[in-house]
């Protein structure tokens, strides 16, 4: 029997990517998104494929799938700082009232919950790198409160949810991720500093560049997600990111350029309210409990990417 999963947010970024390897591991995938911050082109290949069926609905609305379904990948949430500040109210309800009804369904299906948190639960963190068990400094009414207050909400509903009935639910803490199927708009700082690249814009940064990320690529990622899905691991987070990929923003806007040969200029902008100023996660579980570990590095991730924005710059029009 082919196992069927279903993967809310499954049109986005991240779950596109994991729905054509779910796919490619010849699973049967339900893919629900409400394309309001999707693109519909990361899964309009795969509409051919017979294993593949797409529903388009919010998971914050009611939703039932008639026949059995033995995991449940939930991303659904707006994930840039750009898509949960303009829709604030959708991102709490996404990681809240979408969750409770990813995981009502779990329970009524007897089937396996994963739930991707963010590395954003750390706010912006007194101590680097971040481990499980530091708590986070965070803003709880501040510009990005919607999206770091509904996931660190939701951890402790799908803890408490997992705990009273009984439900395999596990957590993975997301930090950066890159790759191809990026949204080009969708104002982070890999997707923004290639295209302002390959347009000749101005390279824009925000405050003097200094703060640091860690950035993980999407195949990495998508292995890491299975794993901790095929994993004992109930209710208790784990992180999920390339610690040896760290860099500041102006050192990252600096390789984008070199890379793709721009004459673009780096200029500054204002720093966002809340932005983190260091990210980068210790994975000392991961690599413990899942056996884990990235394995792309960060030029050639950035090359991969940059190569398909070359191919898809066309269909975006600004």
């Amino acid at each position: 029997m082919k196992k069927r999963i279903l993967v809310t947010g499954g049109a986005g970024f991240i779950g596109s990517h994991l729905v054509e390897s779910l796919l490619s591991d010849g699973a049967q995938v339900i893919c629900m998104d409400d394309l309001s911050t999707a693109n519909p082109v990361n899964t309009k290949h795969l509409h051919s494929d017979g294993n593949f069926r797409f529903i388009k609905h919010d998971a914050i609305r009611p939703f039932s799938i008639s026949r059995k379904v033995d995991e449940i990948y939930h991303l659904a949430s707006p994930a840039s700082p750009k898509a949960y500040q303009e829709m604030p109210i959708k991102t709490l309800f996404s990681n809240s009232i979408g969750l409770h009804n990813s995981l009502n369904l779990a329970r009524k299906h007897n089937a396996k919950l994963l739930y991707t948190s963010t590395s954003e639960v750390y706010g912006d963190p007194k101590i680097s790198p971040q481990h499980e068990g530091y708590y986070g400094y965070v803003n709880p009414i501040g510009p990005r409160s919607c999206y770091d207050e509904s996931k660190r909400f939701g951890e402790s509903l799908l803890v408490n949810f997992s705990r009273t009935f009984k439900v395999d639910a596990k957590i993975v803490r997301i930090f950066n991720t890159y790759g191809p199927q990026m949204k080009i708009d969708d104002g982070r700082a890999v997707p923004n500093f290639i295209y302002q690249s390959l347009k000749g814009e101005d390279i824009t940064i925000y405050g003097n560049g200094n703060q640091t990320r860690s950035f993980c690529y999407i195949s990495d990622m998508v292995s890491a997600l299975k794993s901790m899905m095929a994993s004992n691991i109930v209710a208790e987070p784990i992180n999920i990111g390339n610690p040896k990929e760290y860099c500041s923003i102006l050192q990252l806007a600096q390789k984008i350029k070199k890379i793709t040969g721009s004459k673009s200029r780096i200029i500054h902008g204002k720093m966002p309210k809340d932005d983190p100023i260091k990210r980068k996660p210790d994975i000392t579980r991961a690599r413990k409990l899942l056996k884990w570990q990235p394995k792309v590095n960060l030029d050639k991730g950035l090359g991969l990417t940059i190569d398909w924005f070359r191919e898809h710059l066309k269909e975006y029009h600004h």
